[in-house]
């Protein structure tokens, strides 16, 4: 059996019993069978990962005690994703690669070309949990609230450099721009139909924004979110 992970949404502290939800204690109990003294591993978002074991094991009500430290907690980089949601599955999918690929904040944007509205904030962060603790993240990407395309740029902190996908290929290519990339920073993505003519001059006239191409192939958005995410992580990111 490999690694059980749970997120925790409290502090940890050594000794200190945990309380777990219906839900947890269903999942340990009754999909996992797991034993007494069977070592879990759970994050809390705040101060690492522990080793823990059950000392209450009750498909409602499992009781759970942290009794070493197994990592401290580490953030992320300051990168964001701003995506266009698409169809559900397709949403549920770049959720979960953005929280593996190590998005920080993670910002559902209507653009002209939106072609899904139905926006679960409940989903995604469900989503985000599964995939951090699948992929041994210590911290959470903060999921935002929707947001409209025009809103978004007039709110936005200008200090923050805003990359944008832009299959016009007016853009320098995706290398280039990452190999000199800092952070703090975001990584937008459009719609599946992507940005119209309107909102590309915008995202053009911004002095925060800046043009990228992914090549001569055009990408599903979902595939665009993991091409740029990689190459960012791994031209100015954690996978240096």
């Amino acid at each position: 059996m490999g690694q059980i992970r749970l997120y925790i949404p409290q502090r940890l502290n050594i000794d200190e019993p945990v309380d777990l939800s219906e839900q947890q204690s269903h999942y340990l109990c009754n999909v996992m069978k797991i034993k007494e003294n069977q070592i879990l591993y759970c994050f809390d978002n705040q101060s690492g990962e522990y080793r823990c074991v059950p000392v209450v094991l009750n498909k409602k009500h499992t009781v759970l005690r942290s009794i070493s430290m197994e990592r401290p907690y580490i953030q992320v980089p300051d990168v964001w994703l701003i995506f266009a949601p698409v169809k559900k599955d397709n949403t549920d999918f770049i959720i979960q690669k953005a929280t593996e690929l190590g998005a920080r904040r993670i910002i559902p944007v209507l653009t002209r070309y939106t072609i899904s509205e139905r926006i679960k904030k409940e989903r995604f962060e469900a989503n985000s949990i599964e995939a951090a603790e699948q992929c041994r993240r210590t911290d959470l990407p903060e999921i935002s609230e929707v947001v409209k395309f025009v809103d978004l740029l007039q709110k936005w902190d200008k200090k923050r450099i805003l990359y944008y996908m832009d299959e016009t290929l007016a853009g320098d290519t995706v290398a280039k721009v990452f190999a000199q990339a800092d952070v703090p920073c975001a990584i937008m993505v459009g719609p599946e139909g992507g940005f119209s003519t309107e909102e590309l001059a915008t995202l053009r006239k911004a002095s925060f924004a800046k043009a990228v191409n992914l090549g001569q192939r055009i990408l599903r958005a979902e595939t665009a979110v993991v091409a740029a995410l990689s190459c960012w992580q791994a031209l100015s990111g954690d996978w240096q």
